[in-house]
């Protein structure tokens, strides 16, 4: 063999090569498929960068941020506003004089356990539909990510996705309602705390906290503190009324973060829906 010959048959050899290169730089091979290309060539297996840019772009981060809010501002109404309410009930009894009644009769204590006890049951219900909630974004996600791949969104998919948007709808008017309903309190506190804040100002007058006005105690019940009593005194230089006041702040806080939370949940709820709805009827222009 000549060296002519040699030369031109390694120039092919090389250029085998490098064909079977370029077909493999093109070739995208999921983990989940098998490799479609011919017997000379060897599939190339990402690394663990590849490996988790993959399952980094697979998390639905709306959704998760919505769950982490949405845990963040339960976890404070719920705390502040038990704490809060063990305060008020300290207050009442220390400087208001409020006798707790008999165990059937409805009072303000016993509102005040039932509260307690719906509180409990927010916080146990809505960590629970805080997993269901990111699990659901998990597989609209993957949904959209790998569309009418192996994984396929069903009928009875799309109505579960339906069936989130209505649950999670109604749960943001509820707290919204909460919302309003703590700002109530605030307000009350705000009214003792500005008071106390500014006796030297009310030194002359003679201003008294009745409980019969905010509906607390019946109409029969006297039980007010006036600004030149000791119990007034004694409140406004307590610990009590300071920190329960706050405490209803952060409650108010926390009900708005889970509003917020809602929001951002129904808002992406409604994006996966509308943009599998549109998948499967053949409308790409809409995703969004």
């Amino acid at each position: 063999m000549q060296f002519k010959d040699i030369c031109k048959e390694l120039q092919s050899s090389f250029l085998l090569l490098n064909c079977t290169c370029r077909r493999l730089d093109i070739v995208y091979v999921n983990s989940y498929l098998k490799p479609s290309v011919g017997p000379e060539a060897v599939v190339k297996v990402g690394g663990c960068f590849e490996c988790c840019i993959k399952c980094l772009g697979g998390i639905p981060y709306a959704s998760l941020i919505a769950t982490i809010l949405l845990y963040a501002g339960v976890a404070l109404f719920c705390g502040c506003g038990h704490e809060a309410l063990s305060g008020t009930v300290t207050i009442l009894q220390n400087y208001f004089e409020v006798v707790k009644g008999p165990v059937d009769s409805l009072d303000v204590f016993t509102m005040i356990d039932i509260f307690k006890y719906v509180i409990y049951g927010v916080a146990a219900a809505f960590f629970v539909y805080g997993i269901l909630l990111m699990v659901e974004g998990f597989f609209t996600t993957g949904a959209i990510r790998d569309l009418y791949g192996d994984f396929k969104i069903t009928a009875c998919g799309r109505c579960v996705s339906a069936w989130f948007i209505m649950l999670t709808y109604i749960f943001m008017l509820a707290w919204l309602g909460v919302t309003a309903f703590t700002s109530l309190p605030v307000f009350m506190y705000f009214n003792i705390w500005t008071i106390c804040q500014n006796t030297t100002v009310v030194e002359g007058a003679n201003l008294c906290l009745d409980l019969r006005q905010f509906g607390i105690v019946t109409i029969g019940e006297e039980k007010k503190v006036c600004t030149g009593s000791d119990k007034f005194i004694r409140m406004c230089e307590s610990n009590e009324l300071d920190l329960t006041f706050h405490l209803f702040i952060c409650a108010l806080a926390g009900a708005g973060a889970a509003v917020i939370a809602m929001v951002m949940g129904v808002s992406v709820l409604i994006r996966n829906f509308v943009t599998l709805k549109s998948h499967s009827l053949g409308k790409y222009c809409t995703r969004f």
